[in-house]
């Protein structure tokens, strides 16, 4: 609509048929049919996010197409193309579906438009607390979660008929699983990637830390950050290692509880259907609980996952953007991505509903993990971060506590003064 005023010698009963015709046809888009809101996001094989795109557009009653456009399967893949697009001043790039770790960077760099007024009040309406601060910075709201996700402890029932509560009372049992010949293996993210550092995250802040400072202007760490690190090398040097521990990701994690050689597993909830599925005789003794504790009494913390989506600050129909992320994250939606596509809800009143909790019988247990998370060190400079922590406690086995962790404070000090790449 902004580009009319630029238009000269229309006339003027061509002018006002166009004006009178915007609501439906997108005037000045080029055609005489619905604009088209590019959505970019990740590439979702269970139908879930085309299913919402066409709801959606549909639901707007002609103004808008929702076009669901795949990005690359990785996630580095996926900010790399994001990047290109936005530095580039991309206007056809107008919902954006962002990794929880993007949303700082994108702001700071001027890319993505915040949320005000009522849009921020409908993107707030009973959203988990957690998955709405990786969307905040600086104290601005700059997306709407779209879908979280959290870590819970599996287990074989068969094998440890009551979870462990802490770090210590799972590496004890799996000991003694192991003097006895059984499956004992703690399967846990061990390869030098995100999920180490997610892993690293989760046991910082479980023990009371935090990687970051309040501002994030520096690394914080200290002793919680040690105890993390020697809660890793414990396990690492233990009977419940794993021998591929330090080439080990999810997917690998869940692939060693399917085979039956392990008797814990940290890790998402796509094991629990990918279980059923593939080994329905061991399904029958896999279970849940929280994410164990690193000190007895101070519940986990763990480190959330998930995608926000954000409106492009170039796209040239931001209002319809708002409007069209608002539907495509609302309840029907995000039920739907929840049954199909196994991503857990942001919003809290999904959590009881009865046909969530039939799909979900864990459903609870997130519920609980959600509200008490954490969520990964939230800065612009978050990549290097990132690899400052992978790199540094890779392989798990070599760790050194204090040294190590002094290498990682040193490294972030860097990052976030922008001193180069960290190798």
């Amino acid at each position: 609509m902004a580009r009319l005023s630029r238009i000269r010698g229309l006339p003027r009963i061509l002018l006002a048929l166009c004006l009178s015709a915007a609501p439906l046809a997108g005037c000045g888009g080029g055609g005489g049919g619905p604009i088209t809101l590019n959505w970019y996001n990740f590439p979702d094989d269970s139908g879930a996010l085309d299913s919402a795109a066409s709801v959606c557009s549909k639901q707007s009653g002609g103004r808008y197409r929702i076009s669901y456009n795949k990005l690359p399967r990785t996630a580095d893949g996926q900010r790399q193309q994001l990047v290109r697009r936005l530095a580039a001043k991309d206007d056809t790039v107008d919902i954006i579906g962002l990794d929880v770790t993007w949303p700082a960077e994108f702001a700071e760099a001027k890319w993505i438009l915040p949320w005000t007024g009522s849009n921020r009040t409908e993107a707030t309406r009973d959203t988990l607390e957690v998955p709405l601060r990786t969307a905040t910075w600086k104290g601005r709201l700059y997306a709407v979660p779209y879908n979280t996700n959290t870590q819970l402890l599996w287990y074989r029932k068969d094998l440890v008929p009551t979870p462990p509560e802490t770090w210590a009372e799972m590496l004890l049992m799996a000991g003694r699983l192991a003097k006895q010949g059984k499956p004992h293996y703690v399967e846990i993210q061990g390869a030098q990637y995100e999920g180490l550092t997610v892993w690293f995250n989760t046991l910082v802040e479980s023990a009371g830390g935090s990687v970051l400072n309040a501002t994030a202007t520096a690394p914080s760490l200290g002793p919680p950050a040690v105890r993390a690190a020697s809660v890793m090398k414990t396990l690492a040097t233990s009977a419940a290692a794993d021998p591929s521990l330090s080439n080990q990701m999810e997917d690998q994690n869940r692939l060693a509880m399917e085979s039956g050689s392990a008797a814990f597993e940290l890790n998402y909830p796509f094991v629990y259907p990918s279980m059923k599925a593939n080994n329905p005789e061991l399904f029958k003794q896999f279970r849940w609980a929280p994410y164990p504790a690193v000190e007895r009494g101070r519940p986990a913390k763990p480190t959330i996952g998930g995608i926000d989506l954000a409106v492009g600050a170039y796209s040239r129909h931001s209002d319809f953007a708002f409007e069209a992320a608002l539907c495509l994250r609302n309840r029907q939606n995000q039920l739907t991505a929840a049954l199909k596509g196994g991503l857990p809800p942001t919003l809290r009143p999904l959590y009881s509903d009865p046909s969530l909790i039939k799909n979900y019988p864990f459903a609870s247990t997130v519920l609980a993990s959600l509200e008490n998370a954490s969520i990964r060190p939230k800065t612009p400079a978050y990549q290097n971060v990132s690899i400052a922590i992978s790199h540094t406690l890779s392989p798990p086995n070599g760790i050194d506590p204090r040294p190590d962790v002094q290498k990682i404070g040193d490294q972030i000090k860097d990052a976030l003064a922008s001193k180069g790449l960290i190798p």
